[in-house]
């Protein structure tokens, strides 16, 4: 059997390559492609059904990204032994490609379509989620499928003060700015990024470079396509349209929507219900034999509602809201809103509100990661929720959605950068975040509401971060655009352009951006970020009026902590045989002791509800660590007794040996009666050995040496 086996191979700029092969494997899918770049590989096939089912007016499209444990030489853990349900991270790489994809299907195809990328094949140091969306691009470019790419995705770092793109994961570990971008050979689609701190030039310099890397990966693809001889893409017919119509709902509707949106009605549910009955009167007043498509007019009338949105903005300077452009919501918050968290604080910009609390755990909370590529621990977490009656609807809870995954990354890589360094702050910190209210940039007021509750949970971050959501609508015949600042959920959903920012008053923490329009300027981008800064800077001083610091100490219900570095051969004797001594301490004084390894020795760290816990673990681990001093007098305990004399306990640990020559002044034949185990005695330390380290002891040092016959 004879393959027709067809590679393209891009060039990195340090030298290494990317190669696209197509023609081997997974011949049945419409269409499917290996990428290679060094020895990470991904395959990734795609499949969309020739009709659409009947009533879908939209794109159903998934988008699948698993990482195999076989690519890595692993076997996966737990009980079933095999892969599961896509882990948060497989779950963010599907959301950077279907964001990067979804805008370049045409608008009426309809197909059920899914891309699936597997990871089977993976190098520690070149990281796969950079090349997910080149491989879906690639793989839905050599197909038949009405794609209108061809995109593709790299990551840009800046490393010791050098660009560098798609470095690898040790390299990362240095970086100060790490960006994915994806685009087209014209347009960036999608950005997704965090930093430390950097300014906005930086971010624009980096999406530069990123783009003309792109260019080159789409370049390669254009020719794959052409030597597959997939240029043609396939017919279809997903949409029955009534131009007659759609003009007449427009003539009928559009000066009655317009003048709900020239209103500047504040909230959203008065628009709504305005738009609303625009709509269902006009639907009324239809007489009941009439052949109107109803479903068609209504799909007319939101069409309707997008060009009146956009164009009181373009044309009369007002958002729909009444707010000028560059204007935030009104703003309002409250910190140690409830009792028994150990931080919580309640943020609400507008109709958008979030409830965070703030939780600190022992070393024993950390949340353990098992994947292909990764294995360790995170002492970090933020969770964010998204429950149905912040929109007003009324859903069943069917888990976490990819949506609420996504936001709280964001919101996540936007905070992390401020905390303090495990060294300083041994605490595992989980944050959570619900949303009580939503119209707009909720994952936003997560990162405000999150901070607030670390700085009321006495976490010492090092600056306070806010966020922003930046929006755009444009009329590319116009030429005239307009930036909108702290977007509404209408906005984001009806504009060209959903930007979010975070970053403390020194610079852009974190950010993520998709665009729904071609042609976007680095012009107006940075105009966007110079105005996107502004608002940044508002809302971080509404943040500070109500707390602009954090609190100097922890909350008392927080757990205790302790920390006591130890040499490294005494970490043996603060565990004891099989875990006896520590799990003592644990039992008599209820506090939680970690004991770790480090560079200089061993570190103790000890977790306690309350202080009277905290000083019983500790005395009892001093106890343990302090070193005997030659000269000085002990209790101890008889702990075993042998021919030559006894073993006693003198200090937590450690045992000496009473010769039966010290036990007193008068001769002594035989140990027969003179000590018993258990017994208590008062005893003093008169050598130790400088090459074992033994502990030689005396009792009858300790008593009157009687008078010579």
């Amino acid at each position: 059997m004879s393959l027709n086996v067809i590679k393209k191979t891009i060039a990195l700029p340090d030298g290494r390559q990317i190669t696209i092969e197509t023609g081997k494997l997974a011949k049945q899918a419409d269409g499917s492609v290996e990428v290679r770049m060094g020895n990470t590989v991904l395959l990734a096939t795609v499949v969309s059904n020739k009709d659409a089912r009947e009533g879908v007016d939209f794109l159903p499209m998934s988008v699948d990204y698993q990482e195999k444990f076989a690519a890595n030489g692993k076997i996966p853990g737990g009980f079933l032994k095999r892969e599961a349900r896509l882990s948060d991270y497989e779950v963010l790489i599907c959301r950077l490609v279907d964001r990067a994809l979804r805008p370049l299907f045409p608008s009426n195809y309809h197909s059920e379509t899914q891309v699936m990328i597997s990871l089977i094949s993976a190098d520690q140091d070149d990281m796969p989620d950079a090349l997910a969306a080149l491989a879906a691009s690639a793989a839905l470019s050599v197909s038949d499928i009405p794609f209108q790419g061809p995109i593709s995705e790299v990551r840009v770092a800046r490393i010791d003060g050098e660009y560098k793109v798609n470095p690898s994961r040790s390299e990362l570990e240095n970086a100060d700015l790490n960006i994915i971008v994806a685009a087209t050979e014209e347009n960036i689609m999608m950005v997704e990024g965090e930093f430390e701190e950097v300014a906005e030039a930086d971010l624009l310099e980096a999406l530069k470079l990123a783009h003309d890397n792109i260019k080159l990966h789409c370049q390669a693809q254009k020719e794959l396509t052409i030597e597959t001889g997939n240029v043609e893409k396939r017919a279809y017919d997903h949409e029955v349209n009534d131009e007659e119509l759609a003009k007449k709902v427009a003539a009928d509707l559009y000066d009655k929507v317009y003048a709900v949106y020239n209103a500047q009605i504040a909230k959203k549910n008065e628009r709504a219900e305005q738009l609303k009955a625009i709509r269902d009167e006009y639907i009324d007043a239809l007489p009941e034999d009439t052949e109107v498509n109803i479903d068609l007019l209504k799909k007319y009338y939101h069409d309707v509602e997008k060009d009146a949105a956009r164009n009181v903005v373009l044309n009369e300077n007002v958002r729909m809201d009444g707010r000028a452009m560059d204007q935030i919501r009104p703003i309002w918050s409250e910190v140690d809103y409830l009792p028994m968290p150990h931080g919580s604080a309640v943020f609400t910009r507008g109709e958008t509100q979030s409830l965070s609390t703030v939780t600190l755990g022992s070393k024993l909370d950390e949340q353990m990661i098992d994947s292909a590529l990764n294995k360790g621990f995170n002492k970090f977490m933020l969770h964010y929720n998204f429950p149905a009656f912040s929109t007003g609807e009324a859903r069943p809870n069917r888990g976490t959605s990819r949506r609420e995954v996504g936001h709280g990354n964001l919101a996540y890589r936007a905070i992390k950068p401020m905390l303090p360094s495990t060294e300083d702050f041994p605490y595992t910190i989980r944050i959570v975040s619900d949303i009580l209210e939503s119209n707009g940039s909720s994952s936003m007021a997560t990162v405000c509401a999150g901070t607030l509750a670390l700085m009321d949970a006495g976490v010492q971050i090092k600056a306070p971060v806010s966020g922003i959501a930046m929006g755009m609508i444009s009329d590319p015949e116009t030429g005239k655009y307009a930036i909108l600042s702290d977007i509404l959920g209408d906005e984001d959903h009806l504009g060209d352009m959903d930007f979010k920012v975070t970053g403390t008053e020194n610079g852009i923490t974190a950010c993520q951006m998709d665009i729904k329009v071609d042609g976007l300027s680095y012009e107006v981008l940075a105009e966007a970020l110079a105005q996107a800064k502004e608002g940044r800077l508002h809302i971080l001083g509404k943040m500070k009026e109500t707390l602009s610091a954090p609190n100097p100490e922890l909350k008392s219900n927080a757990p205790q902590n302790y920390v006591i570095n130890i040499p490294r051969d005494l970490i043996g004797a603060v565990i004891g045989p099989g875990g006896k001594i520590v799990q003592e301490i644990q039992k008599e004084s209820g506090a939680t002791v970690i004991i770790e390894e480090v560079e200089d020795g061993g570190r103790v760290t000890v977790f306690s509800p309350n202080q009277e816990s905290m000083d019983v673990a500790v005395d009892k681990i001093k106890a343990i660590v302090a070193m005997p001093e030659e000269g000085e007098e002990y209790d101890g305990v008889v702990k075993s007794v042998v021919p030559f004399g006894a073993f006693i306990e003198f200090m937590p640990g450690k045992e000496g040996l009473l010769h039966i020559s010290e036990i007193k002044w008068e001769r002594i034949e035989k140990m027969d009666g003179v000590l018993a185990v258990g017994e208590e005695i008062r005893i003093k330390l008169i050598g130790v050995d400088p090459k074992s380290g033994k502990f030689r002891l005396s009792r009858k040092v300790l008593l009157p040496k009687p008078a010579k016959d």
